[in-house]
């Protein structure tokens, strides 16, 4: 069949015209015929059986029947407001059928004393069944439709259910798709493909998809479809990695020289895990090759992922190369430089920090230098992709918390130089593994899965407000043993005074229960003025004060090792990735480290799945599984990238063995024909060549 006839604008198609056409583009994204078609639905309603009125005992689900209209008039109720009623009856009973609106449009339609089938939701009010607004069909249509026993109810929106656009006048549109089109569609998938995993062909999955013969061939062209559109996706992004391998030239770091090893030898402050040595080593394999590296490196909080960075860096150095480190905030951006600089001291190199708050003669400096050549490492935020700031020559990029970046952001630091610099992106975000081979299939994925030797892990208990006193006895005994605590109340955007009263209150009712001169606390929220906020931090990190009562902000940027106890206040309301970010503050040194989440009694049915797993498991990979299922991909990604994985059909999170099978095929396929230029991957080709001229999903992707 001509593709062409696919790519018909959709308001030629019969029953549709200009303005349904304009609707259908707003709301729902349909332009063409095409669109039409991988307009899935969501949702079956069973319509293999027909009832008889007599067989209408209180039944909850919709039901359809077939009878005639053997009566109509207008009924008041109430103030000025009326209702259709039409006396419905087959040979075993009768009942009625009610319309609130749309009247005139019903009587002027509506065929008395002629076949229909009806279709909707009985209710029985003293013995006399009524159903509303029901669907309405004239059996001799009915008999003639494509319509399948399993009824297909799609996505929509109020303003279509306004303007008339019902799920009923989209099965029409569907039904006039397949008449128009014949239902023949080209096959997109390889023959032997199809052959070894006892797929049905394109043209049954989108008939059956549509209108399901039965739930066997329903479930049979659903994963045919999920299977395509997964797989499509990971022929993209292997084929990526591999163009990138083989074109993108990186500069070959050929040399681990003085820097490199003086460090490991002389200044390693402890033994590597081996989960460190396993990711350096990758690392090293990377920047050796021709291609350019590009790598996401995961490791949990307090998993050492600094000092790995720091050792790619002298790699860089060793080759005669500069590194930049780009973080999201400016707490990371300086918790970055502090790390490096303390872990570095002794190695004579030249560490600086440009963020928004740089003086404009330290930044003059720092351009001079970068340019020179004097300058080997510099950390920041944004402010590193201005256009004033120019290398010497950039051999390694590493970026922090990657998702927080958009892509336009992260492709100016390419451009900084002629030969792009080998890309290292690093997260403490742990990503679940389906997420990861969806959004970062392109890079390839080194996981710190261990934490540093010595490290005990932290203990997680919930417990109610009205525990508190048995918390507070707890805290005085950490205390006493010459501990640190955090107490963090929540941040919501929407209530800025409601969370600064909240720390307000908790800071008085705090002070009363700790006093001077037994006790002293700190107090951080996002009001205060940066200066304040960091001689409030340094106290508390130099030992001067035992409590630190914050907002969020603590999240990222705060290391004390010897602070053992974050209490988390009103801990339902904080997200499972937030509440495992910020228990990562604990646990820095070799003492054990307690997580009390503190939550009311009345507890939604996911915030008590939440507080479960924070006592049950410290794995972050694991924790991150079950946000993808609470909260789905979009929200774990963030705004940046929420628009990325635009799925027609497949669920990350349901489908997850689709996505590994879909993976695991594209795979071989492209080791045996990398450029699909075998005669039997002709089809797959120019699909393939077709999907990445739309601005899709492939554009955003890395």
């Amino acid at each position: 069949m001509s593709v062409n006839l696919l790519q018909t604008p959709i308001e030629y198609l019969k029953g549709v015209g200009p303005q349904r056409g304009e609707l259908l583009r707003k709301e729902l994204g349909i332009h063409r015929y095409e669109d039409l078609l991988n307009f899935y639905p969501n949702r079956y309603i069973d319509r293999t059986r027909y009832y008889q009125i007599k067989e209408l005992n209180n039944n909850p689900a919709e039901v359809q029947i077939i009878g005639k209209v053997v009566h109509l008039k207008t009924v008041e109720f109430g103030k000025g407001k009326k209702r259709l009623v039409a006396v419905f009856t087959d040979n075993t009973g009768q009942l009625e059928l009610n319309w609130f609106q749309g009247h005139k449009w019903i009587r002027d339609s509506l065929k008395l004393n002629t076949p229909y089938v009806i279709f909707g939701k009985v209710t029985n009010f003293n013995g006399q069944y009524s159903m509303a607004h029901p669907e309405m069909e004239l059996y001799q249509e009915h008999q003639q439709s494509l319509r399948s026993s399993m009824q297909p109810v799609y996505p929509s929106t109020e303003t279509l259910t306004n303007r008339g656009v019902s799920n009923r006048v989209i099965n029409k549109m569907m039904q006039q798709v397949f008449l128009e089109t014949q239902g023949l569609f080209v096959e997109t998938l390889p023959q032997n493909l199809l052959e070894e995993l006892k797929m049905i062909p394109k043209s049954a999955a989108l008939f059956n998809i549509h209108f399901p013969k039965s739930p066997e061939l329903l479930a049979k062209a659903q994963f045919r479809l999920k299977f395509e559109e997964l797989f499509f996706i990971q022929l993209q992004l292997i084929t990526k990695n591999l163009v990138r391998k083989h074109k993108i030239k990186g500069h070959p770091f050929t040399v681990v020289g003085e820097h490199f090893n003086n460090f490991y030898k002389n200044h390693l402050p402890f033994e590597l895990t081996n989960a460190q040595k396993k990711v350096l080593k990758e690392i090293r394999n990377d920047m050796g090759t021709n291609a350019q590296m590009n790598r996401l490196l995961q490791g949990d909080v307090g998993s050492g992922k600094t000092i790995v960075a720091l050792m790619a860096m002298l790699i860089a150095l060793d080759n005669g190369f500069q590194s930049c480190l780009m973080a999201p905030t400016e707490i990371l951006a300086n918790q970055h430089f502090n790390g490096l600089t303390e872990l570095a001291k002794g190695l004579n190199i030249n560490i600086k920090l440009l963020t928004g708050s740089t003086k404009t003669a330290e930044r003059k400096i720092i351009h001079e230098e970068l340019e020179n050549g004097s300058l080997h490492i510099i950390i920041g935020t944004h402010a590193l992709l201005e256009d004033k700031v120019q290398f010497h020559n950039l051999g390694l990029a590493i970026i922090d918390e990657q998702h927080r970046f958009g892509v336009e952001q992260r492709s100016k630091l390419w451009q900084k130089n002629e030969i792009p610099p080998h890309i290292l992106v690093m997260t403490a975000t742990p990503i679940p593994r389906t997420l990861a081979m969806s959004l970062y299939g392109d890079l390839d994925i080194s996981v710190i899965d261990e934490l540093p030797p010595g490290r005990k892990p932290i203990q997680t208990v919930h417990r109610y407000d009205s525990n508190r006193l048995k918390v507070w006895k707890f805290i005085k005994d950490e205390i006493a043993k010459g501990r640190q605590i955090y107490i963090v109340y929540p941040l919501i955007q929407e209530s800025e005074t409601m969370d600064y009263k909240d720390l307000m209150d908790g800071y008085e009712s705090i002070s009363r229960d700790f006093p001077l001169p037994h006790y002293s606390i700190s107090m951080v929220h996002g009001k205060m003025k940066p200066a304040d906020k960091d001689a409030e931090m340094k106290r508390f990190a130099e030992g001067k004060t035992n409590i630190m009562i914050a907002t969020t902000v603590i999240e990222v940027g705060v290391n004390v090792p010897n602070a053992s106890v974050m209490i988390i206040e009103s801990a339902e309301r904080f997200g499972l990735s937030q509440l495992h970010q910020l228990r990562g503050r604990v646990g820095r040194g070799a003492e054990q480290s307690y997580c009390i989440l503190m939550t009311s009694f009345k507890l939604s049915n996911d915030s008590k799945i939440r507080l479960e797993t924070m006592c049950k498991t410290n794995d972050g990979f694991e924790i991150a599984e079950v946000d993808l299922k609470l909260r789905g991909p979009g929200d774990i990604m963030g705004k940046q990238q929420s628009g990325v994985l635009n799925l027609q059909i497949a669920d990350l999170v349901k489908d997850k063995e689709i996505l590994l099978l879909a993976r695991h095929e594209a795979m071989k396929l492209l080791k045996k024909d990398p450029s699909m230029s075998l005669p039997e991957h002709q089809t797959l080709r120019s699909v393939y060549i077709e999907l990445t001229k739309k601005k899709n999903i492939w554009n955003y992707i890395s």
